[in-house]
């Protein structure tokens, strides 16, 4: 099915009008570095919500998530699930104190709490994730969608995608900042998740010929049963690829284990994602906005997990296996590897007509370029504020600072798109994120929890605890053959590695805290009293609902 003209004035309607609310919001704006990296601390809850939705739904999701929805089912929907959940204890815990703080940035958190040299390492380590990992998988994943459904799929188009992409986000978010990229990303969450029921609506009515959607939801459910567990037993779902998808999500553990980490570290510490919650109103309007994101989160999995189960099933032969005979040639690479992320770009090719492609590819673009744009400005405000204002421009202007800004994110954007197309023949570019991050994640965790809530941890521990938890992540990473009686490594998932390392990392940290302290309070330690821990009504009522439905989920699908 062709990307028909109308498809096409849909497409540059919503490009359009994104750029000229991004402008138009932004004027009069960005004077000042409160302006332009905390949209001037003016942001209510509602835009608060749609926009961490917004930074977090991008292709990672609507391509990789679905890529993993095709070879794993719907387990993979946990990251989904339990960031719930996570979202509401970062409300709960974790955003009083950073609003008490009055805090721009996370590593300015660290050197609240421990010191400026630890503050310096860990904004550099962010900035490197921010340009090396997600400005460049984001492109790379959002270039190979649209060059699928737009082009052939065979790359003639995927160098034009990554610059077209690159230009949209910095088109209005170089220029406007935070106010910019939240205002903008309000829009962007409503038609992401509209053009993703659309998808999933579409898909499901074509898996059985003249049904409908529930008709297409009770085949999928009796053809694949197994797609539909969420807590996964050894050799219970093999991918296309021939892995047990246990490795990638082993069991309990998505619950009480690894997950955790990635989760906690992601919501809670993660620039681009915290810092629309700093520059809300106040901090009853930040909860309520982690409260809107917490619901959201739970219909994530119909619109981005749902539709790669579709396509396995569209895609398998009566054995339920892929391959060959019975699967679309789109996805099958040299050497007869499954490309498991077209899963979600195929739904929209083949099936989706003229007029709802255009809105559908628009939703697409929009989880791609609201994130890169969320992205850039996080990346420019550590540099400024962690890096350039400290050591360079302490008595630089405001609107040098907001200069500043603008030209790291640019020479980011730059750096990414150069190294956007080196990440082909990864498989599911989605867990090669998680287990990227799984390596740095724990330790820094393990640094930030401790810094919260252990009054004696000091600067000294947390230095060492970050430098340990590398080579700890390490020593379960290469372990070649798995254990045995003449190996000393243990061959685990990347999931239990991470609680592992984060465990260790953390008793490593007391240890050095106690042998320094012995038990004392660091002068650093942040004094919290109960009442910074109260929630308002709303707050404590939508948060049980959201326990309540994750409870049932859970009940249902294990």
């Amino acid at each position: 099915m062709e990307f028909a003209i109308w498809d096409k004035i849909i497409f540059i309607c919503y490009g359009l009008i994104i750029i000229g609310i991004g402008l138009w919001v932004s004027k009069g704006k960005g004077g000042t570095s409160e302006d332009y990296f905390l949209a001037s601390k003016s942001l209510p809850w509602w835009a608060i919500g749609a926009s961490l939705i917004a930074a977090n739904i991008s292709a990672e999701q609507f391509i990789g998530m679905s890529g993993s929805g095709f070879a794993v089912g719907l387990a993979i929907a946990s990251y989904e699930w339990m960031a719930a959940l996570t979202l509401l204890i970062v409300g709960k815990y974790f955003l009083p104190v950073f609003i008490e703080k009055k805090l721009y940035t996370i590593p300015e958190f660290v050197e609240v709490r421990y010191s400026t040299t630890l503050k310096s390492i860990l904004a550099v380590f962010w900035i490197c994730l921010f340009v090396f990992v997600n400005l460049t998988s984001v492109l790379y994943l959002g270039a190979t969608a649209l060059d699928t459904i737009i082009g052939d799929g065979s790359g003639s188009i995927f160098t034009y995608c990554i610059f077209g992409l690159a230009l949209f986000a910095a088109a209005y978010s170089l220029y406007g900042g935070l106010s910019a990229v939240a205002w903008t990303d309000v829009v962007q969450v409503v038609l992401l998740v509209a053009g993703g029921f659309i998808t999933t609506i579409i898909a499901l009515s074509h898996v059985t010929e003249g049904g409908g959607v529930i008709d297409g939801l009770v085949t999928i459910y009796e053809q694949v049963p197994e797609k539909f567990s969420m807590i996964l037993e050894k050799g219970e779902i093999i991918t296309p690829n021939g892995k047990d998808a246990w490795w990638d999500l082993p069991g309990l553990a998505v619950l009480i284990g690894g997950l955790w980490v990635a989760n906690l570290y992601y919501w809670g510490f993660n620039q681009y994602i915290i810092q629309r919650t700093l520059a809300a109103k106040s901090l009853q309007e930040s909860q309520k906005g982690i409260v809107l994101a917490a619901f959201l989160k739970l219909l994530i999995p119909l619109i981005v997990v749902v539709p790669g189960i579709v396509a396995f099933v569209m895609n398998s032969g009566p054995d339920g296996a892929v391959g060959e005979m019975y699967t679309d040639p789109s996805f099958i690479a040299e050497g007869g590897r499954i490309i498991n992320d077209n899963a979600a770009p195929w739904l929209i090719k083949e099936f989706v007509p003229t007029g709802l492609k255009g809105l559908v590819l628009a939703a697409l673009a929009a989880a791609i370029v609201s994130s890169l744009a969320s992205m850039l400005n996080s990346t420019a405000t550590i540099f400024t504020m962690d890096i350039f204002k400290p050591y360079f421009g302490k008595e630089a202007s405001e609107q040098k600072l907001v200069n500043v800004g603008r030209l790291s994110a640019t020479l980011a954007l730059i750096i990414a798109v150069i190294l956007a197309p080196q990440l082909k023949n990864l498989g599911q570019v989605f867990q090669y994120i998680q287990e990227y991050t799984g390596i740095v994640s724990p330790g820094i965790l393990a640094v930030f929890m401790l810094g919260l809530f252990w009054k004696s941890t000091t600067n000294r521990a947390a230095i060492l605890g970050v430098l340990v938890s590398v080579p700890i992540a390490f020593y379960f990473k290469v372990a070649p053959n798995g254990w045995s009686e003449n190996s000393i490594f243990l061959n685990l998932p990347f999931m239990d590695q991470m609680f592992y390392t984060w465990i260790l990392t953390m008793l490593f940290m007391i240890l050095i805290s106690y042998l320094e302290t012995k038990g004392r309070a660091h002068p650093k330690a942040i004094i919290i009293g109960k009442s910074l821990y109260k929630t308002e009504p709303v707050f404590n009522i939508c948060s049980f609902a959201i326990i309540l439905i994750l409870v049932m989920l859970y009940a249902l699908f294990w």
